[in-house]
C-alpha cells in the first residue's frame, strides 16, 4: 500500500459516447485498483470521483466516503453520461468545486497534495490549455491518462511538469489494468520520511518527492517547520472563564478562585454558601463571603462581642430621630409621641400646634349660566378670602377646587399646590363653565374623587378633618339628597353657602349637624364676602367672634398655667414677710386686670 502520507485525489473520468460499456467497466476497475492500494481515511488519503461528457456530474466528493468499500460501491453504481467530450469543463469543475474545502479538500497551508487524475479516450471538444494552466497554478497536480484514441497534444496540454512523469498513453482499455500498477508506483514514489533525516520533533508526513512535519494535537509547528510548541488555548481570550483559564495540551479548563465552585456550564463560578452548612450559630442572619461567613443583626439590633448574638439598639440615642417632643424606642425601631392634648402630624415627627387648624378642604363652586361672568369673578374672590384664613402647606392645610354646571370639572386636586399664593393664582385663572346646575353630580364627584388619597387627601388614620364647602346660586337640576348623605357618612364635614335664588331646603340637606353652624346665605353676590366671617368662626374658632364664648384650647391652657404660677408666687411671698403686703395687693390687682382683659378678649 501507498504509505507516503495523505493525498487529496480526484478522478476525472471521461464517460462520453465513444467509451463503450465494456470499456467503461475497465475504467471502473482501474480506479478501484488504485484505491485498493491507498491508505484512505479522514486523516489519510481522501478520494473523490467526477465523470464528464457534455456536462459534469459529481459521483462523490472528498468528504463523502472514508472507506474503500463505500468508494467501490459508489464507483460500481456510476451510469455513463454518453454524450460529448468537454474535458476543459471537467477540469474547471475540479478546480472550482471538487478541490474546495467545502467539498472536503484540506486547506492549502496543510500542504497536502491535491492530485487530479484525468482519464480520457478522445480529443476534447473544448479548450483545455488555459483552464489546465489555471488549475496547476492553483496547486493541483494533474496526471493525464489517455486510452486508445486519446490526443497526445491534449494530454500534454493538461498534465503537470515534468510531462514524462505525468502523461501516460495506454494502447487499449484491456491494458489499463496492467497500467494501474505502474501508475501506482508513480503516485506513491519514495517514502521521504524514511529515506531522509527529516528532523521533525513529533511526526513526519511523506509526500511525492518531499515531506513535511506535523505536531501532535495541542501543539503548533514553529517557524522552523520542525519543532513544536504547546498551544495556549487561553491566550486568545475567548475561553469565557469567569475566574481563571488553565491551558492543557491545546485545550483549556476553567478554575475558580478559593471560596467558589465551578458551575455546570464549566465556565462561570458560584460562591460557596457557607451559611447553608447549618453550623454558623448566628442569632439573626448569616452572610456568606468567599472563604467563610459572618453574622449580621436585623435593623435596630447590635452584634455582640461573640460575633453571633444580637441585642436591641436604642435608636433614639443612636440616630437623628427628629421627634419634636419625645422619641420612644421599640425593638428594632422607634416612633415619636406628642404631649397630651396635641396630635402627631402626618410627617410622624412634629406635633399639632394650637391655632393650626389643619384640614383637607375641597370647595365646590357653582359655574352655571345663572351665576353670570361678573358674579363668577366675585365667587373666585370669595374663595380666595377663605384661602387667606388657612395655613396652606403639604403638612398643614391642603386645598382643592371643583367647578360644576351640567358637568363636573376638577380645577385642581388637594395635592396640586402647596402655598396660598399658588392656590389664589390658580383660582383667578379658572374659566367660567356656564350651562346647567347639577349639584348632586358635583357632590358625587367630590365624594368619589376629590377626597381620594390619589388626589391628595390624607388617610383617615391621620385624623385630618375633611371639609367640603359647596357654593350654589340656585335650585339643583338633579337629586342631591343621596350624595349629601353619603358625603357626611364618609366623615366629610359639609358647609353649604347659598346666594340669590339658592334653595334653603337644599342648603340644609347639604350642611352637617348642627345645621345652623354649617350653612350660610347671602341675598346677592356683592355681600357674600361677609359669609367668610361665619366660615372662620367654625373652621378656626380661636379667630372668630360671636355671642357664644368659644375658647381656644391653647388659650385656656395658658390661662390655667398663669393662674397656677401666680398663686404659687403669692403664697411664697405671704410666708416670707408681712412687709410684702403692699406689693401683694398690687400684684393681686394686676392679676384681676389681666383676667378681665383675657375675658374681654373672648
Amino acid at each position: 500500500k501507498c504509505r507516503t502520507g495523505p493525498l487529496d485525489i480526484v478522478f476525472v473520468i471521461d464517460s462520453s459516447r465513444s467509451v463503450r460499456p465494456f470499456e467503461f467497466e475497465t475504467m471502473r476497475r482501474f480506479m478501484m485498483d488504485i484505491i485498493s492500494n491507498l491508505d484512505v481515511g479522514p486523516n489519510a488519503t481522501r478520494v473523490g470521483v467526477i465523470q464528464y461528457s457534455s456536462q459534469v456530474q459529481n459521483i462523490f466528493s472528498l468528504k463523502t466516503f472514508f472507506t474503500r468499500a463505500d468508494m467501490e460501491r459508489a464507483i460500481n453504481s456510476i451510469i455513463p453520461l454518453a454524450q460529448g467530450t468537454m474535458t476543459g469543463l471537467a477540469i474547471q469543475y475540479a478546480m472550482n468545486v471538487a478541490f474546495t474545502t467545502q467539498e472536503g479538500a484540506r486547506p492549502l497551508h496543510k500542504r497536502i497534495p491535491r492530485i487530479a487524475i484525468v482519464v480520457t479516450d478522445g480529443r476534447p471538444q473544448d479548450r483545455v490549455t488555459e483552464v489546465a494552466t489555471q488549475a496547476r497554478n492553483a496547486g493541483i497536480e494533474i496526471y493525464a491518462v489517455g486510452i486508445q484514441r486519446a490526443d497526445m497534444n491534449s494530454l500534454r496540454a493538461m498534465a503537470s511538469p515534468p510531462l514524462e512523469e505525468h502523461v501516460f498513453l495506454v494502447e487499449s482499455f484491456e491494458l489499463i489494468q496492467q497500467f494501474a500498477k505502474q501508475f501506482q508506483d508513480k503516485l506513491c514514489g519514495v517514502d521521504m520520511c524514511v529515506e531522509r533525516e527529516h528532523g521533525c520533533q513529533h511526526s513526519c508526513v511523506s509526500t511525492p518527492g518531499s515531506f513535511y512535519c506535523e505536531c501532535n494535537p495541542g501543539y503548533r509547528l514553529n517557524v522552523d517547520g520542525k519543532t513544536c510548541s504547546p498551544i495556549d488555548a487561553c491566550a486568545d481570550g475567548r475561553h469565557g472563564c469567569q475566574h481563571h483559564c488553565v491551558s492543557v495540551r491545546g485545550s483549556y479548563s476553567c478554575r475558580c478562585r478559593p471560596g467558589y465552585y465551578l458551575s455546570h456550564n464549566k465556565r462561570s463560578c458560584t460562591m460557596i454558601d457557607y451559611c447553608s452548612f447549618g453550623n454558623h450559630s448566628c442569632q439573626h442572619e448569616c452572610v456568606s463571603i468567599p472563604n467563610g461567613h459572618y453574622c449580621r443583626c436585623r435593623s435596630g439590633f447590635t452584634l455582640q462581642p461573640d460575633s453571633k448574638s444580637c441585642r436591641a439598639t436604642d435608636l433614639c440615642n443612636g440616630v437623628d430621630h427628629g421627634c419634636e417632643f419625645k422619641c420612644v424606642s421599640t425593638e428594632g425601631s422607634y416612633h415619636c409621641v406628642c404631649p397630651e392634648g396635641q396630635r402627631l402630624q402626618a410627617d410622624g415627627k412634629t406635633c399639632s400646634k394650637c391655632g393650626a387648624g389643619h384640614v383637607d378642604l375641597v370647595m365646590v363652586i357653582d359655574g352655571s349660566k345663572s351665576v353670570r361672568p361678573q358674579n363668577f369673578e366675585l365667587v373666585k374672590q370669595f374663595v380666595n378670602r377663605i384661602v387667606d384664613l388657612l395655613e396652606v402647606s403639604p403638612q398643614g392645610t391642603r386645598v382643592g377646587l371643583v367647578q360644576y354646571s351640567s358637568r363636573v370639572r376638577t380645577e385642581f386636586p388637594l395635592n396640586k399646590y402647596h402655598s396660598a399664593d399658588e392656590i389664589k393664582k390658580a383660582v383667578m385663572d379658572v374659566e367660567y363653565m356656564e350651562k346647567g346646575t347639577m349639584t348632586g353630580l358635583a357632590l358625587k364627584h367630590m365624594v368619589e374623587h376629590s377626597f381620594s388619597e390619589l388626589e391628595g387627601a390624607r388617610p383617615l388614620s391621620h385624623n385630618i378633618p375633611r371639609i367640603g364647602l359647596v357654593f350654589t346660586d340656585g335650585r339643583s337640576q338633579d337629586d342631591i339628597s343621596e350624595w349629601a348623605r353619603r358625603a357626611k357618612e364618609s366623615g366629610i364635614v359639609m358647609f353649604a353657602v347659598g346666594v340669590g335664588k339658592a334653595v334653603e331646603e337644599e342648603l340644609r340637606a347639604i350642611a352637617s349637624e348642627p345645621v345652623e353652624q354649617h350653612f350660610s346665605y347671602s341675598a346677592d353676590f356683592t355681600t357674600m364676602t361677609q359669609l367668610v366671617e361665619n366660615f372662620s368662626l367654625n373652621i378656626c374658632p380661636e379667630e372668630g367672634k360671636g355671642e357664644t364664648e368659644i375658647r381656644s384650647p391653647c388659650e385656656c391652657e395658658a390661662l390655667v398655667q398663669f393662674q397656677t404660677n401666680t398663686v404659687a408666687i403669692l403664697q411664697s411671698l405671704t410666708e416670707k414677710n408681712i412687709l410684702w403686703a403692699r406689693s401683694l395687693a398690687q400684684m393681686t390687682a394686676r392679676l384681676e386686670d389681666l383676667e378681665k382683659q383675657i375675658a374681654n378678649k373672648k
